[in-house]
C-alpha cells in the first residue's frame, strides 16, 4: 500500500512528473515541516538540498553589507528554490536567506540527484528549467521595481502579492516588517499606508491591514 508521503508527492507533483520520478523522489527525500517565521537557510550556510514545497510558502531575501534585506521572490506550493539549484557545496555557500511565510511542509532532495535526474527524466529537466526561467523573471521584475517604480507603487505591489500568497485580504503585518522587506523606513511606510487608507485601498488596524483593493 502506498505510504502517506508518497500520496502527498503524487498529489502535488503527479501531473508534472512520471511515476518513476515520483518513486525516485519518495525513495531519496526527507520530509520536513516548519512554522511561519522559521529561517530555513541563512546567508553563509550550505544548502541542505533542493526543496520541493508541498504546502505553505517561503520568502527569499538578499542582504547588503549593512544588513539591509531585499525581498527577491516567494516560493509557493509546488515550487522549488532556483538559488538552491545553482549551489555547489564544494565551491560556495548560500547568498540568500529563506524564511517561512506560511506554515510549510516540504521535501528536501539531496543535491547529488539534480544532475542525475536532469539526464534521466525529461519531466525533471523541464521542471528545473521552468523554475529557473520563472525566478529569473521575478528577479528582473524586482530590479525593474527598484530602478523604475516609486516606493508607493512598490508598496501596493507588495501588499497585492501578500494577498495572493496568503490567500486572504487580512494581512497580519507591522509597519516595521513591511519597511524591512522593502528596504525603507517605518516612518515612510506608515505615511504611505495612511495615504492608501485615505484613498480607500485598505483599512489599518493594530498589526493588521485589511485590503480592500488589490
Amino acid at each position: 500500500m502506498p505510504s502517506k508521503t508518497l500520496n502527498l508527492i503524487t498529489e502535488k507533483f503527479g501531473y508534472l512528473f512520471e511515476s518513476e520520478l515520483i518513486e525516485a523522489i519518495h525513495s531519496n527525500m526527507l520530509l520536513k515541516e516548519a512554522s511561519a517565521g522559521t529561517v530555513l537557510i541563512e546567508i553563509g550556510q550550505t544548502f541542505p538540498g533542493i526543496p520541493l514545497l508541498l504546502s505553505g510558502s517561503l520568502k527569499v531575501f538578499r542582504e547588503d553589507d549593512q544588513g539591509n534585506e531585499l525581498l527577491l521572490y516567494y516560493i509557493e506550493s509546488g515550487d522549488t528554490c532556483a538559488m538552491s539549484l545553482t549551489f555547489d557545496p564544494k565551491l560556495s555557500k548560500s547568498t540568500i536567506r529563506a524564511v517561512v511565510e506560511e506554515d510549510a511542509q516540504f521535501l528536501i532532495i539531496p543535491i547529488a540527484f539534480l544532475d542525475k535526474w536532469m539526464v534521466q527524466f525529461a519531466s525533471w529537466r523541464s521542471f528545473i528549467i521552468g523554475s529557473f526561467n520563472h525566478r529569473l523573471t521575478e528577479m528582473l521584475d524586482t530590479i525593474d521595481s527598484l530602478a523604475f517604480k516609486q516606493l508607493d507603487e512598490r508598496l501596493k505591489n507588495y501588499l497585492s502579492d501578500k494577498v495572493k500568497i496568503n490567500g486572504t485580504t487580512s494581512l497580519h503585518l507591522t509597519h516595521f516588517e513591511i519597511a524591512e522587506e522593502l528596504n525603507s523606513s517605518r516612518v515612510v511606510i506608515s505615511r504611505l499606508l495612511k495615504q492608501l487608507e485615505s484613498q480607500g485601498n485598505l483599512i489599518l488596524h493594530r498589526n493588521k491591514i485589511e485590503m480592500l483593493l488589490f
